[in-house]
Protein backbone atom coordinates (compact mmCIF):
# COMPACT_ATOMS: atom_id res chain seq x y z
CA UNK A 1 0.00 0.00 0.00
CA UNK A 2 2.97 1.99 0.74
CA UNK A 3 4.69 1.37 -2.74
CA UNK A 4 1.05 2.17 -4.04
CA UNK A 5 0.72 5.63 -2.71
CA UNK A 6 4.72 6.51 -3.67
CA UNK A 7 3.96 6.02 -7.16
CA UNK A 8 0.69 7.40 -6.95
CA UNK A 9 1.96 11.02 -5.73
CA UNK A 10 5.31 10.69 -7.34
CA UNK A 11 5.80 14.74 -9.31
CA UNK A 12 2.17 15.26 -7.51
CA UNK A 13 1.77 18.55 -5.55
CA UNK A 14 -0.53 18.25 -1.81
CA UNK A 15 -2.23 20.98 -0.46
CA UNK A 16 -1.32 22.29 3.06
CA UNK A 17 -5.04 21.27 4.51
CA UNK A 18 -4.22 23.14 8.05
CA UNK A 19 -1.31 24.57 10.23
CA UNK A 20 -1.82 24.41 13.66
CA UNK A 21 0.15 25.85 16.72
CA UNK A 22 0.31 25.26 19.88
CA UNK A 23 2.39 26.87 23.19
CA UNK A 24 3.62 24.50 25.33
CA UNK A 25 5.22 24.04 28.80
CA UNK A 26 8.17 21.77 30.07
CA UNK A 27 8.65 21.35 33.81
CA UNK A 28 11.93 20.10 35.15
CA UNK A 29 12.43 16.89 36.63
CA UNK A 30 12.03 16.52 39.45
CA UNK A 31 14.93 16.10 42.66
CA UNK A 32 17.09 12.93 43.29
CA UNK A 33 16.27 10.12 45.82
CA UNK A 34 18.71 7.24 45.66
CA UNK A 35 16.97 5.07 43.26
CA UNK A 36 16.37 7.28 39.88
CA UNK A 37 20.60 8.74 40.65
CA UNK A 38 21.41 5.54 40.49
CA UNK A 39 19.41 4.58 37.39
CA UNK A 40 20.45 7.95 35.91
CA UNK A 41 24.44 7.11 36.72
CA UNK A 42 23.95 3.52 35.29
CA UNK A 43 22.74 5.09 31.81
CA UNK A 44 24.80 7.51 31.88
CA UNK A 45 28.19 6.86 33.32
CA UNK A 46 28.01 2.60 33.85
CA UNK A 47 28.28 2.84 37.12
CA UNK A 48 26.63 0.31 38.97
CA UNK A 49 24.06 0.89 41.89
CA UNK A 50 26.63 0.24 44.64
CA UNK A 51 29.22 1.88 43.15
CA UNK A 52 26.73 5.02 42.97
CA UNK A 53 25.92 4.45 46.94
CA UNK A 54 29.78 4.60 47.80
CA UNK A 55 30.40 7.93 45.80
CA UNK A 56 27.22 9.62 47.27
CA UNK A 57 28.28 8.35 50.33
CA UNK A 58 31.84 9.77 50.06
CA UNK A 59 30.24 13.44 48.66
CA UNK A 60 27.84 12.90 51.77
CA UNK A 61 30.46 12.00 54.78
CA UNK A 62 33.75 12.92 53.80
CA UNK A 63 32.78 16.18 51.62
CA UNK A 64 29.64 17.17 53.62
CA UNK A 65 28.18 18.60 50.06
CA UNK A 66 25.46 16.35 49.71
CA UNK A 67 22.71 15.29 51.89
CA UNK A 68 21.86 12.36 53.13
CA UNK A 69 21.89 9.60 49.93
CA UNK A 70 19.68 6.47 51.26
CA UNK A 71 16.33 8.29 50.75
CA UNK A 72 13.59 7.37 48.60
CA UNK A 73 12.28 11.25 48.83
CA UNK A 74 11.79 13.16 45.32
CA UNK A 75 10.95 16.38 47.95
CA UNK A 76 11.91 18.51 50.45
CA UNK A 77 10.05 19.56 53.26
CA UNK A 78 9.10 23.51 53.50
CA UNK A 79 11.63 24.02 56.47
CA UNK A 80 14.48 23.69 53.84
CA UNK A 81 13.23 26.11 51.84
CA UNK A 82 14.77 29.03 53.84
CA UNK A 83 18.37 27.47 53.53
CA UNK A 84 17.92 27.47 49.39
CA UNK A 85 19.63 30.37 48.82
CA UNK A 86 22.69 29.47 51.48
CA UNK A 87 22.79 26.13 49.53
CA UNK A 88 22.92 27.99 45.94
CA UNK A 89 26.20 30.18 47.45
CA UNK A 90 27.81 26.96 48.66
CA UNK A 91 28.05 25.23 45.35
CA UNK A 92 28.34 28.17 43.02
CA UNK A 93 31.57 28.03 41.74
CA UNK A 94 32.98 26.39 38.54
CA UNK A 95 30.08 25.59 35.69
CA UNK A 96 27.57 26.48 38.59
CA UNK A 97 28.40 29.97 39.40
CA UNK A 98 26.58 31.59 36.32
CA UNK A 99 23.36 29.53 36.83
CA UNK A 100 23.25 29.94 40.79
CA UNK A 101 24.33 33.50 41.08
CA UNK A 102 21.00 34.32 38.20
CA UNK A 103 19.15 32.25 41.26
CA UNK A 104 20.46 34.31 43.97
CA UNK A 105 19.46 37.05 42.81
CA UNK A 106 15.45 36.56 42.37
CA UNK A 107 13.19 34.93 44.97
CA UNK A 108 13.24 31.46 45.31
CA UNK A 109 10.13 29.57 43.53
CA UNK A 110 9.22 27.32 46.19
CA UNK A 111 6.49 25.19 44.66
CA UNK A 112 4.49 21.88 45.07
CA UNK A 113 6.41 20.30 42.37
CA UNK A 114 9.40 19.82 44.73
CA UNK A 115 8.32 21.10 48.08
CA UNK A 116 6.08 18.69 49.64
CA UNK A 117 6.14 17.65 53.72
CA UNK A 118 3.32 14.35 53.20
CA UNK A 119 6.19 13.21 50.45
CA UNK A 120 9.37 13.10 52.22
CA UNK A 121 9.51 10.28 54.49
CA UNK A 122 12.64 9.86 56.71
CA UNK A 123 14.72 11.56 54.55
CA UNK A 124 13.93 14.32 52.10
CA UNK A 125 15.53 14.49 48.49
CA UNK A 126 19.27 14.64 47.63
CA UNK A 127 20.30 18.29 47.36
CA UNK A 128 23.34 20.44 48.05
CA UNK A 129 24.04 21.03 51.38
CA UNK A 130 25.57 24.60 52.92
CA UNK A 131 29.10 23.69 52.60
CA UNK A 132 31.00 25.44 50.32
CA UNK A 133 32.21 23.55 47.80
CA UNK A 134 36.14 22.80 46.59
CA UNK A 135 36.17 20.86 43.29
CA UNK A 136 39.45 20.36 42.74
CA UNK A 137 39.68 17.96 45.96
CA UNK A 138 36.51 15.96 44.24
CA UNK A 139 37.61 12.51 42.26
CA UNK A 140 36.79 12.06 38.86
CA UNK A 141 33.70 9.80 39.72
CA UNK A 142 32.67 12.34 42.82
CA UNK A 143 32.95 15.33 40.23
CA UNK A 144 30.04 13.36 37.78
CA UNK A 145 27.73 12.26 40.57
CA UNK A 146 27.85 15.80 42.66
CA UNK A 147 27.30 17.18 38.82
CA UNK A 148 24.10 15.44 38.72
CA UNK A 149 22.73 16.70 41.97
CA UNK A 150 23.71 19.99 41.58
CA UNK A 151 22.35 20.57 38.25
CA UNK A 152 18.81 18.93 39.13
CA UNK A 153 18.50 21.15 42.09
CA UNK A 154 19.11 23.99 40.10
CA UNK A 155 17.08 22.86 37.48
CA UNK A 156 14.01 23.14 39.73
CA UNK A 157 14.58 26.01 40.53
CA UNK A 158 14.61 27.43 37.57
CA UNK A 159 10.94 28.24 35.47
CA UNK A 160 9.64 26.13 33.15
CA UNK A 161 11.11 25.89 29.53
CA UNK A 162 8.61 26.68 26.97
CA UNK A 163 8.26 25.52 23.37
CA UNK A 164 5.76 25.52 20.35
CA UNK A 165 4.80 22.80 19.03
CA UNK A 166 3.73 23.18 14.96
CA UNK A 167 1.51 20.30 12.90
CA UNK A 168 1.10 20.88 9.37
CA UNK A 169 -1.73 18.00 7.48
CA UNK A 170 -1.81 18.50 3.97
CA UNK A 171 -3.92 16.17 1.49
CA UNK A 172 -3.66 14.49 -2.20
CA UNK A 173 -6.01 12.27 -3.78
CA UNK A 174 -7.83 11.72 -0.12
CA UNK A 175 -4.85 10.56 1.47
CA UNK A 176 -3.35 13.07 4.47
CA UNK A 177 -0.24 13.46 5.03
CA UNK A 178 1.45 14.93 8.66
CA UNK A 179 4.48 17.15 9.87
CA UNK A 180 5.46 18.19 13.20
CA UNK A 181 8.38 20.24 14.49
CA UNK A 182 8.64 21.77 17.84
CA UNK A 183 10.96 25.28 18.18
CA UNK A 184 11.83 26.48 22.21
CA UNK A 185 10.72 29.99 23.14
CA UNK A 186 12.63 30.58 25.97
CA UNK A 187 14.63 27.33 27.77
CA UNK A 188 14.18 27.81 30.70
CA UNK A 189 15.20 25.04 33.35
CA UNK A 190 17.33 23.80 29.87
CA UNK A 191 19.91 26.40 29.99
CA UNK A 192 21.44 24.84 33.26
CA UNK A 193 22.54 21.72 30.80
CA UNK A 194 23.56 23.75 28.10
CA UNK A 195 27.24 23.04 28.78
CA UNK A 196 26.54 19.15 29.61
CA UNK A 197 25.58 15.98 27.96
CA UNK A 198 22.00 15.99 29.22
CA UNK A 199 19.08 14.42 27.54
CA UNK A 200 15.47 13.86 27.60
CA UNK A 201 15.38 10.67 28.48
CA UNK A 202 16.50 12.04 32.13
CA UNK A 203 13.49 13.49 33.01
CA UNK A 204 11.51 10.54 31.58
CA UNK A 205 9.21 13.05 29.16
CA UNK A 206 8.60 11.75 25.98
CA UNK A 207 10.43 12.83 23.65
CA UNK A 208 9.69 15.97 21.78
CA UNK A 209 8.88 15.77 18.11
CA UNK A 210 12.07 17.40 16.80
CA UNK A 211 12.27 18.25 13.33
CA UNK A 212 15.15 20.23 11.84
CA UNK A 213 13.06 22.15 9.41
CA UNK A 214 10.48 22.94 12.45
CA UNK A 215 11.50 26.91 11.44
CA UNK A 216 10.35 26.34 7.84
CA UNK A 217 6.81 24.65 9.04
CA UNK A 218 6.00 27.70 10.65
CA UNK A 219 6.09 29.35 6.82
CA UNK A 220 3.39 27.26 5.71
CA UNK A 221 -0.15 28.50 5.41
CA UNK A 222 -3.27 26.46 4.69
CA UNK A 223 -3.97 26.09 0.73
CA UNK A 224 -0.16 26.50 0.12
CA UNK A 225 0.43 23.72 -2.91
CA UNK A 226 3.71 21.84 -2.17
CA UNK A 227 5.25 19.57 -4.63
CA UNK A 228 6.58 16.18 -3.59
CA UNK A 229 10.03 14.99 -4.98
CA UNK A 230 11.41 12.41 -3.14
CA UNK A 231 9.99 9.73 -1.40
CA UNK A 232 11.48 7.17 0.89
CA UNK A 233 9.77 3.94 2.68
CA UNK A 234 11.61 2.59 5.85
CA UNK A 235 10.54 -0.86 7.48
CA UNK A 236 11.55 -1.79 10.54
CA UNK A 237 10.85 -4.46 13.17
CA UNK A 238 9.43 -4.41 16.34
CA UNK A 239 12.03 -5.26 19.69
CA UNK A 240 11.71 -8.17 22.43
CA UNK A 241 11.98 -6.17 25.82
CA UNK A 242 15.69 -4.89 26.49
CA UNK A 243 17.64 -6.72 28.95
CA UNK A 244 17.53 -5.30 32.37
CA UNK A 245 20.48 -3.38 33.30
CA UNK A 246 21.52 -2.38 36.77
CA UNK A 247 19.64 0.92 36.58
CA UNK A 248 16.44 -0.55 35.29
CA UNK A 249 16.64 -3.69 37.33
CA UNK A 250 16.53 -0.99 40.28
CA UNK A 251 13.98 0.78 39.29
CA UNK A 252 11.95 -2.47 38.72
CA UNK A 253 12.48 -3.53 42.11
CA UNK A 254 11.07 0.13 43.59
CA UNK A 255 7.76 -0.60 41.31
CA UNK A 256 7.97 -4.34 40.33
CA UNK A 257 4.06 -3.76 39.39
CA UNK A 258 4.08 -4.47 36.60
CA UNK A 259 6.16 -8.24 36.72
CA UNK A 260 3.48 -9.33 39.30
CA UNK A 261 1.17 -12.53 37.87
CA UNK A 262 -1.79 -11.11 40.32
CA UNK A 263 -3.07 -7.01 39.79
CA UNK A 264 -4.96 -7.33 43.45
CA UNK A 265 -5.39 -3.40 44.42
CA UNK A 266 -4.65 -4.34 47.88
CA UNK A 267 -1.09 -6.09 46.95
CA UNK A 268 -0.35 -3.30 44.27
CA UNK A 269 -0.96 -0.81 46.85
CA UNK A 270 0.99 -2.14 49.79
CA UNK A 271 4.18 -2.48 46.93
CA UNK A 272 3.37 0.85 45.83
CA UNK A 273 3.59 2.78 49.46
CA UNK A 274 6.24 0.39 50.79
CA UNK A 275 8.62 0.92 48.15
CA UNK A 276 8.80 -2.46 46.33
CA UNK A 277 11.66 -5.07 46.54
CA UNK A 278 13.93 -4.14 49.37
CA UNK A 279 14.97 -0.53 50.32
CA UNK A 280 16.98 2.43 49.03
CA UNK A 281 19.39 1.15 51.68
CA UNK A 282 19.79 -2.15 50.16
CA UNK A 283 18.87 -2.90 47.04
CA UNK A 284 22.60 -2.23 46.16
CA UNK A 285 23.72 -4.81 47.71
CA UNK A 286 20.85 -7.32 46.76
CA UNK A 287 22.28 -7.26 43.68
CA UNK A 288 25.80 -7.30 44.59
CA UNK A 289 24.96 -10.50 46.54
CA UNK A 290 23.07 -11.96 43.10
CA UNK A 291 26.42 -11.02 41.11
CA UNK A 292 28.74 -12.67 44.12
CA UNK A 293 26.78 -15.98 44.32
CA UNK A 294 27.13 -16.52 40.55
CA UNK A 295 23.52 -16.44 40.13
CA UNK A 296 23.42 -13.75 37.76
CA UNK A 297 26.71 -12.43 35.71
CA UNK A 298 27.14 -8.99 33.07
CA UNK A 299 27.67 -8.91 29.64
CA UNK A 300 28.37 -5.22 28.62
CA UNK A 301 26.05 -3.58 30.67
CA UNK A 302 23.11 -5.77 30.01
CA UNK A 303 22.78 -8.32 32.65
CA UNK A 304 22.20 -11.87 31.91
CA UNK A 305 20.76 -14.99 34.03
CA UNK A 306 23.57 -17.44 34.57
CA UNK A 307 23.10 -21.66 34.15
CA UNK A 308 23.43 -21.67 38.29
CA UNK A 309 20.53 -18.67 38.11
CA UNK A 310 18.34 -20.65 36.15
CA UNK A 311 18.94 -23.92 37.97
CA UNK A 312 17.89 -21.69 41.53
CA UNK A 313 14.74 -20.72 39.70
CA UNK A 314 13.55 -24.02 38.92
CA UNK A 315 14.56 -25.58 42.54
CA UNK A 316 13.12 -22.93 44.50
CA UNK A 317 9.09 -22.69 46.03
CA UNK A 318 6.95 -20.95 43.63
CA UNK A 319 5.83 -18.34 46.44
CA UNK A 320 9.54 -17.28 46.97
CA UNK A 321 9.97 -15.76 43.48
CA UNK A 322 6.86 -13.45 43.36
CA UNK A 323 6.71 -10.10 44.55
CA UNK A 324 3.40 -10.61 45.90
CA UNK A 325 4.87 -12.43 48.99
CA UNK A 326 6.60 -9.43 50.00
CA UNK A 327 3.47 -7.26 49.86
CA UNK A 328 1.41 -9.95 52.00
CA UNK A 329 4.17 -9.86 54.93
CA UNK A 330 4.30 -5.83 54.67
CA UNK A 331 0.62 -6.00 55.08
CA UNK A 332 0.79 -7.96 57.98
CA UNK A 333 3.41 -5.90 59.80
CA UNK A 334 1.26 -2.92 58.94
CA UNK A 335 -1.41 -4.44 61.10
CA UNK A 336 1.39 -6.05 64.25
CA UNK A 337 2.31 -1.85 64.23
CA UNK A 338 -1.53 -0.46 64.54
CA UNK A 339 -1.61 -3.38 67.47
CA UNK A 340 -5.21 -5.17 65.33
CA UNK A 341 -2.58 -8.59 65.00
CA UNK A 342 -0.43 -10.23 67.05
CA UNK A 343 3.80 -10.27 66.40
CA UNK A 344 3.58 -13.68 67.95
CA UNK A 345 0.29 -15.66 65.79
CA UNK A 346 2.86 -14.12 62.72
CA UNK A 347 6.30 -15.47 64.03
CA UNK A 348 4.61 -18.75 64.31
CA UNK A 349 3.16 -18.97 61.23
CA UNK A 350 6.54 -17.83 59.49
CA UNK A 351 8.24 -20.94 61.37
CA UNK A 352 5.80 -23.83 60.03
CA UNK A 353 6.02 -21.58 56.56
CA UNK A 354 9.91 -22.03 56.47
CA UNK A 355 9.29 -25.98 57.90
CA UNK A 356 7.20 -26.23 54.86
CA UNK A 357 9.78 -25.00 52.40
Amino acid sequence: RAEEISDVLRNQSLEVTSVTSKEKKSFAPGLYDLTTLQREANRKYGYSAKQTLNIMQRLYENHKVLTYPRTDSRYIGKDIVPTIKERLRACATGPYRKPAGVLMNQPVRANGSFVDDKKVSDHHAIIPTEQFVQLENMSNEERKIYDMVVRRFLAVLCPASEYEDTTVTASYNNETFLAKGTIYKTPGWREVYEDSNYSDVDCNEEELPMQAASDSLMKLKSGMQLCVKTFAITEGKTKPPAYFTEGTLIAAMENPVKYLANRDKTIVKTLGETGGLGTVATRADIIEKLFNSFLMEKKGNEIHITSKGKQLLELVPEDLKKPELTASWELRLQAIAKGTQSDKQFMDEIQNYTKQL
